[in-house]
Formats: C-alpha cells, structure tokens, sequence
C-alpha cells in the first residue's frame, strides 16, 4: 500500500490557491489602482471605529485619581457593611 504525505498534498494546493489569489489581487489592483496605496479616494468602510487618542497622566494625576479611587472604594465597603 503507497503512502500518501497529506502534508505535501495539502502545501501544494496551498501554493497553488496563493497563484490564484495572486493573479486575481494583480487584476483588481489594474482595475482600482488606488486600492494598491490606500489612497484618499478609498471609501472608509461603514461602521468603522476610530480610536481617540489619550494623552498621558502625570505622577501628580495618578496620585489624585488613586486617592479619589480609595476614597470611592471605602465609601462602597462602609455602605455594604
């Protein structure tokens, strides 16, 4: 009975899809060339989120909110008893 490597089946299939999906992305990129850079006339996608960027807190703001936090925290375990 042959023995059949599925592993050197499957790498080769594999090669052979990425051509596909190669030749296919080289289509589009022809039809849409600004798709290739990114570009300012790419449309944003729907629903996307943009992040908001935070600055930093200083020693001194960590150390309020830190002791605004413990304040918070006992107030909470008082009230529960």
């Amino acid at each position: 009975m042959p023995i059949i490597d599925m592993k050197a089946y499957a790498r080769r299939g594999a090669e052979a899809r990425v051509a596909e999906l190669t030749t296919e992305l080289n289509d589009i990129y022809k039809a849409f060339p600004d798709l290739r850079t990114g570009g300012a006339s790419a449309p944003q996608v729907a629903g996307a989120v943009r992040r908001r960027k935070r600055r930093g807190m200083t020693g001194a703001q960590k150390a309020e909110v830190s002791k605004r936090m413990k304040k918070y925290w006992a107030g909470r375990r008082a009230k529960k008893g």
